[in-house]
């Protein structure tokens, strides 16, 4: 990499693994509005994926204690069924109109639930929790954007922000494991991505380290803003990707 690219890069790098460690997700949204600049789209797919390995499986180690597997597992399931679900149906559908309308009702549904009170919350039975994942999948298939619909479903049960990270890192994590093992397949693992992945390795460290302490002093409201204005963020980076003709 020349060395006028390397500062962001690694700035990049490190403030993905910040906002990861803060919110447990968000970090492709993050490091894709910079990387895709300066590495190759195949590149900054490979990296989201290998690093959101490990950035799910420091949230996901960190509360253990929290971890229920009668609630992680349909969320899981539904997923893995969705992503290939959704890769393929890429074939089929209009990409940009649907990143387009997708980024249109993520923008809406966080700005409507900023501005009201929180929901009383939902009990969602095993069968709905599947189907959940299955549209998780599919929008991470069909957009990349994996982790959105079940974040946003934790929310809608009123869990404590510990529980609702319990259960939305692993379901990412899962998709990441799927996701790193086509990619492998696919040969997107080249000896200088490798090389890239080790060069921001040690900020994207730092990062989840920062930004999990900062977790720690927060409160369940600021939480549950700050996944809303990501989940923001991420709806208006699909509509803008779409207006201007590119992939986040």
């Amino acid at each position: 990499m020349d060395g006028h690219l390397l500062f962001p890069f690694i700035l990049a790098t490190f403030l993905g693994g910040f906002v990861s460690g803060f919110s447990g997700f968000a970090m492709g949204i993050v490091v894709s509005g910079i990387w895709l600049h300066i590495i190759t789209p195949i590149q900054t797919a490979a990296l989201i994926a290998g690093y959101g390995l490990l950035t799910q499986g420091y949230g996901i180690a960190k509360l253990r204690h929290e971890l229920n597997w009668q609630n992680v597992w349909p969320l899981t399931l539904g997923t893995a069924i969705g992503i290939p679900i959704g890769v393929m149906l890429l074939t089929y559908i209009n990409a940009t109109w649907l990143r387009f309308g997708v980024g249109v009702l993520l923008v809406l549904y966080a700005l409507y639930n900023l501005v009201r009170p929180t929901i009383k919350p939902m009990k969602i039975g095993t069968l709905a929790d599947v189907a959940i994942g299955i549209s998780n999948g599919l929008l991470g298939g069909l957009t990349g954007l994996g982790g959105i619909v079940s974040t946003i479903s934790c929310q809608w049960r009123g869990w404590s922000r510990d529980k609702q990270r319990s259960v939305f890192q692993p379901v990412l994590f899962a998709a990441f494991v799927i996701i790193s093992i086509s990619q492998l397949i696919a040969g997107s693992y080249t000896p200088d991505t490798i090389k890239l992945y080790g060069l921001g390795l040690p900020f994207m460290v730092a990062g989840i380290w920062i930004g999990f302490k900062l977790y720690g002093a927060i409160n369940d409201e600021t939480f549950r803003k700050t996944v809303l204005m990501l989940v923001l963020i991420a709806g208006a980076s699909l509509v803008a990707s779409t207006l201007t003709g590119g992939r986040q």
